[in-house]
C-alpha cells in the first residue's frame, strides 16, 4: 500500500535532513547525487524525478561542486534563500570540521597503520559506488539510442582522446541543441526507468506539474539584492584579508586563488584538482606533491564534496608557512581551511540564487532542456570514465607494470555485490569495506 503524498516539509525537518546529508554524503559527486536521489526522490518524495534531473542538469554546467549546488538548489526550491543557504552550508560544514581535525592529525602525528588500513578498504568501495552511481543515473537518463550514443562519445572522448571536460560538455550541449530541433522526441527530460512508478504511487511535494513557488519566480529586485549581498560578502572577506595581512600574504593569496578556482574551472572536483595542484604545489608552494595526494585520499574518504580537499590545502599551507608563528600552527591551519572553503563555495550560492528562477522558468522549454538532457547523458560517460580511473589506481597501485592488487579487487567486487544485488546503503558499504581493509592490513596480507 503506497504512502499518502507529502503535504509539506517544515524548516526544522529540512534542517535535520540537510545536517544528516552533510555527514553521509560519501562517494564523491556521483555518490552524493545518488544519495540525494534515493533520499529526496524515492524515499521522502520531496521532489519529483523530472524536477530533480532538471536541477541536476543546470548544476552540471556550472563551475564548482555540482552535488553541493544541487543540494543548494533543492533547498532553495523548498524554502527560498534560507533553505538554499542552509542546505549548501550544511552539505559542506561537517566535511570542513572533519578535515580540519584530520589535517591536524596528519601533520602532527604522521602516518598511522590503522588509518592506512581503513583507507585501503575504502578506496575499492568508492570505485564501486561511482560505478553504481553511473548505473543508477544512466538507467534513468539513457532512454534511447541517441542519448546512449552521447554517453559513449563522452566516454571515448575522455578515455581515449583525453579531451578536457569543458569540451565534452560543450559538445553535448551542441548535440542537444541540434537534436532538440531535428528530433525533439529524443531529448525530452522525463522520469526514466523506474522513476515513473515512484511518481504514480506517491506524488512528490514538488511534482512535475507543481507551480513555481513565489520565491522561485524571476524578480529583478530580488536578483539585484542577491547580487549586492554576494558582492559584499566577497569584497568584505577580501577587504579584511588585505587590511590585516596585505596582498602578498598567504591568506590573501589563498582567497584570490580559490576565487579563481571556483569561477574558472568547470566539470566538478576532478576538473578543478589539476588547477589546485598546479597553484597550490607548484606556484604558491603551500604543500608538496605527496601531501596533495594524501589530501586527496582524505577528501575521498570524508563526507561532503571532494573539492573540500581545498580545506586540506589551506590548512597545510598556513601551517607550513607559520602564518601565526610556530606557536600558532593549529590556529593558522584552521583559518587557512576556512579561507579556502569560504572563497571556493561562495560563488556556488550565487549561481543558484541568481540563476535558479531562470532555470525554473525554462523547465518546459525544449530549447533549454534538450541541451541539458544531452549533457546529463554525457555525464554518465564521464562517471564511467572516472570509475575506470579509480579502478586503475586502486587495483594497480604501481601502474600496469606493477602487480595487480587482488585483495583490493575482491573488496571492490564485494562492494559491487552489496550495492547491486543486496541494495545496501552507501554508508553501510563504506563502513564494511573500511573494517575489511583494516583487518587485511593488520593481518599483514
Amino acid at each position: 500500500m503506497s504512502k499518502p503524498p507529502v503535504a509539506s516539509v517544515s524548516r526544522a525537518e529540512a534542517l535535520r535532513f540537510w545536517l544528516k546529508l552533510g555527514f553521509i554524503s560519501f562517494g564523491g559527486p556521483a555518490g552524493q547525487i545518488a544519495v540525494m536521489h534515493q533520499e529526496l526522490v524515492e524515499r521522502r518524495r520531496w521532489i519529483s524525478e523530472k524536477r530533480f534531473l532538471h536541477a541536476l542538469n543546470y548544476c552540471m554546467v556550472l563551475p564548482g561542486p555540482e552535488a553541493q549546488q544541487l543540494a543548494t538548489y533543492i533547498g532553495w526550491l523548498l524554502h527560498g534563500s534560507w533553505g538554499g543557504i542552509v542546505a549548501g552550508t550544511l552539505f559542506v560544514l561537517p566535511s570542513l570540521l572533519i578535515l580540519i581535525v584530520l589535517s591536524w592529525l596528519y601533520l602532527a602525528f604522521g602516518d598511522v597503520p590503522a588509518v592506512a588500513g581503513v583507507l585501503y578498504g575504502i578506496k575499492p568501495a568508492v570505485t564501486a559506488i561511482v560505478l553504481f552511481a553511473a548505473y543508477r543515473i544512466g538507467s534513468r537518463v539513457l532512454k534511447n539510442g541517441v542519448l546512449w550514443a552521447v554517453a559513449v562519445l563522452a566516454f571515448v572522448g575522455l578515455f581515449i582522446f583525453k579531451l578536457p571536460f569543458p569540451a565534452i560538455i560543450l559538445g553535448a550541449a551542441i548535440i542537444g541543441w541540434l537534436g532538440g530541433r531535428l528530433a525533439p522526441e529524443r531529448f525530452h527530460i522525463g522520469a526514466g526507468h523506474g522513476g515513473g512508478k515512484v511518481q504514480a504511487a506517491a506524488p512528490a511535494l514538488i511534482d512535475d506539474d507543481t507551480l513555481i513557488p513565489a520565491h522561485a519566480r524571476h524578480s529583478r529586485a530580488r536578483m539585484l539584492r542577491y547580487g549586492a549581498v554576494g558582492a559584499a560578502c566577497w569584497l568584505g572577506g577580501m577587504g579584511m584579508l588585505l587590511a590585516w595581512f596585505g596582498w602578498q600574504a598567504t591568506f590573501t593569496q589563498m582567497g584570490w586563488f580559490f576565487t579563481k578556482a571556483a569561477l574558472l574551472t568547470f566539470g566538478g572536483a576532478y576538473a578543478v584538482l589539476p588547477y589546485v595542484y598546479q597553484g597550490g604545489v607548484e606556484h604558491h608552494q603551500w604543500l608538496s606533491a605527496t601531501q596533495m595526494i594524501d589530501g586527496l585520499a582524505l577528501g575521498e574518504t570524508t563526507p561532503g564534496p571532494l573539492i573540500m580537499v581545498v580545506a586540506f590545502v589551506g590548512f597545510v599551507g598556513a601551517w607550513q608557512h607559520q602564518v601565526f608563528g610556530p606557536e600558532g600552527l593549529v590556529l593558522a591551519g584552521a583559518v587557512g581551511a576556512l579561507v579556502a572553503t569560504y572563497f571556493t563555495f561562495l560563488p556556488s550560492f550565487l549561481f543558484i540564487l541568481l540563476g535558479g528562477p531562470w532555470v525554473e522558468s525554462t523547465r518546459d522549454d525544449l530549447k533549454f532542456t534538450a541541451p541539458l538532457s544531452a549533457i546529463t547523458a554525457a555525464v554518465v560517460g564521464v562517471i564511467v570514465n572516472l570509475a575506470l580511473f579509480f579502478a586503475y589506481h586502486v587495483f594497480w597501485p604501481q601502474g600496469f607494470a606493477g602487480s595487480f592488487d587482488g585483495v583490493a579487487a575482491v573488496i571492490g567486487i564485494l562492494a559491487l555485490l552489496a550495492l547491486f544485488r543486496f541494495r545496501l546503503g552507501v554508508i553501510a558499504v563504506i563502513a564494511a569495506c573500511a573494517v575489511i581493509g583494516l583487518g587485511v592490513r593488520l593481518a599483514g596480507v
